[in-house]
């Protein structure tokens, strides 16, 4: 099963996230749905760069937002190198069987110069979701 791809470039930096449900680790009669989602940040500008920090929005299907934010990610932050990939998995549990996640990657270039880089918005549906035509 191929998993939905999301991306967004902000200053030649591409961000693609793979978002997965966790069907396994999940209890829908508990409201524990949990997802797993893999990052890709490739470098595509002509400087080395390295995360510093992270900042997400998590919002489920009722409207509830939840912030994260944190050094790094998963207890790394990584310099990449032009040309080069910065790979990593991470989870996000919800109450709800679908929602969103958007965020931000807080970097910092070879130059001193630090910026934000965009995160796309990404969809959290599992296969409890009942859809409904508008």
């Amino acid at each position: 099963m191929n998993m939905p791809r999301y991306e967004e470039i902000t200053r030649n930096i591409k961000i693609v996230v793979e978002p997965a449900f966790l069907e396994e680790q999940s209890e829908p009669e508990e409201n524990r749905f949990l997802w797993a989602y893999r990052v890709t940040i490739e470098n595509k500008s002509d400087l080395t760069v390295q995360l510093l920090s992270r900042y997400w929005r998590i919002t489920d299907d009722r409207g509830r937002t939840r912030e994260v934010r944190g050094e790094g990610v998963i207890g790394e932050q990584p310099v990449i190198a032009p040309g080069s990939a910065f790979e990593y998995t991470s989870g996000a549990p919800l109450e709800t069987p679908s929602g969103f996640m958007t965020g931000t990657y807080h970097m910092r270039a070879a130059s001193g110069e630090s910026f934000e880089v965009g995160i796309p918005m990404f969809a959290l549906d599992s296969p409890y979701v009942s859809r409904r035509m508008h």
